[in-house]
């Protein structure tokens, strides 16, 4: 059964962190989809992806084409499993349910802390998620490193 790990993002952005953790997910075997709600913004980060330090590469693709199983990152508008993705990172809010949280071995919720919509949606799932069970973890970098601040099992 998975668990839900939110990150509250308030000293970098999405293009800054999301690597990093992809990167973790990557080093532990797994697999991973990143969940969006816009082309446009995945399109961007497919961008930002490609064009990383070197020592920081991170081989992906876009969903939606014939090689999405050999890639082991897919950004994708919806939770796809063509390429077994053992890790979800949603990102903008996407749409994340318990069950889909407990068909991964985690879900990461990354959300940004100076957008009031984006933390009322994170506290929205927060509930939504640990009321029906699920294990979930919420870290924050606030104080400059990560740190976690709350947890339910």
């Amino acid at each position: 059964m998975g668990a839900a790990y939110f990150y509250h993002l308030t000293r970098n952005p999405l293009e800054t962190t999301l690597p990093l953790l992809l990167g973790k997910a990557l080093g532990a075997g797994w697999r991973c989809v990143v969940v969006g709600r816009s082309e446009q913004r995945l399109s961007a980060l497919d961008q930002a992806l490609w064009n990383g330090r070197n020592t920081d590469f991170l081989a992906h693709g876009l969903a939606g084409t014939p090689n999405d199983a050999a890639h082991p990152i897919l950004l994708s508008d919806s939770h796809v499993t063509s390429n077994n993705a053992a890790c979800a990172m949603c990102i903008d809010g996407a749409d994340i349910t318990p069950e889909l949280v407990k068909s991964y071995e985690r879900t990461c919720i990354l959300f940004d802390g100076n957008d009031d919509t984006a933390l009322q949606i994170a506290r929205g799932q927060w509930k939504m998620l640990t009321d029906a069970g699920c294990a979930a973890q919420y870290w924050s970098e606030e104080s400059g490193t990560w740190q976690m601040k709350a947890k339910k099992e």
